[in-house]
């Protein structure tokens, strides 16, 4: 058996490695106040979680343990959470469907979510500062790290200039700028958290982890706007066709269906040919990037 075939076997034994840890992070849903800590747990329940895969599969190329990555991989998860109840409120993206669930917002009430979003961010610093085998260096490291991915010079930044550009036709280096921003800048952390658990990385090894992030992020969206055309709600676990009904612009739109299945193979591509530094050690990180490519949702 390949080390890339091992790591497919052992994702689900990382979901729960992350899900354990979640289940350690969050309040009981029975701590007062029981109505906001049992929607935060609802909000962090399923997924896919890919972001935690991607700092685990990092992991495992730099040689690290697994236990120095799970306080970094449940913080990205807990970021991820808070984006996506927030994304989909009224003011937002205006959801009724997420993770083939009622969003927060529907499950309970609007100001409900926003104070779970409020909670699942501040929730993901703490769980940094708690990380088993990581010295201070570099777990405020990977706080700096995480603030600069998900605030106003990243993913929120990156919400903020899609709202603005509703009803707009954008251009391919706007549209390409503000998807680095709202879904590339959050997932290139999980290669920079997983990179600073490393005791010593050289730049090269650092600067390939970087662009293979890069790369995976935009071929995420790519991907994520031609599923939203050619995936129905039932397998996305969202409403399908939202960006269009929403006038958004969208690679499909901008480049064209074809030319966007195209730049995301590129983009796929470009990945694993970064990850040729690390040789056989990058196995996962290449069966992620494979296993990324043929989703369906």
């Amino acid at each position: 058996m390949s080390q890339t075939d091992s790591f497919a076997l052992r994702t689900d034994a990382y979901r729960e490695r992350l899900r354990q840890h979640l289940d350690l992070c969050l309040p009981a849903a029975s701590h007062y106040p029981a109505r906001l800590h049992e929607a935060m747990r609802y909000a962090c329940d399923g997924g896919k979680r890919l972001r935690a895969l991607l700092v685990y599969a990092a992991g495992e190329t730099l040689g690290l343990e697994a236990q120095t990555l799970d306080a970094p991989a449940a913080a990205v998860e807990l970021i991820h959470a808070y984006s996506l109840v927030h994304d989909d409120l009224p003011a937002m993206d205006d959801d009724d469907l997420r993770r083939g669930r009622p969003t927060v917002h529907k499950a309970y009430d609007e100001a409900t979510a926003i104070l779970v979003g409020d909670a699942l961010q501040t929730l993901a610093f703490g769980t940094l500062t708690r990380g088993s085998g990581l010295s201070p260096a570099q777990k405020l490291g990977m706080i700096e790290a995480l603030t600069d991915a998900s605030g106003s010079c990243g993913m929120v930044g990156g919400q903020a200039i899609d709202l603005q550009s509703e009803g707009k036709d954008l251009s391919l280096p706007e549209l390409e700028n503000l998807h680095i921003h709202k879904t590339g800048a959050l997932i290139r952390a999980c290669l920079k958290l997983a990179s600073l658990a490393a005791p010593s990385l050289g730049h090269a090894q650092a600067e390939a982890l970087d662009r293979y992030g890069k790369c995976i992020g935009l071929a995420f969206q790519i991907q994520d706007d031609v599923l939203d055309i050619e995936g129905s709600s039932a397998e996305l676990g969202k409403t399908a066709g939202k960006d269009s009904a929403s006038l958004k612009s969208t690679y499909p739109s901008v480049m064209g269906l074809p030319a966007a299945k195209q730049r995301a193979s590129e983009l796929f591509a470009e990945a694993n040919q970064v990850l040729d530094v690390f040789g056989q050690p990058a196995a996962a990180l290449r069966w992620l990037a494979n296993h990324i490519q043929g989703r369906n949702h």
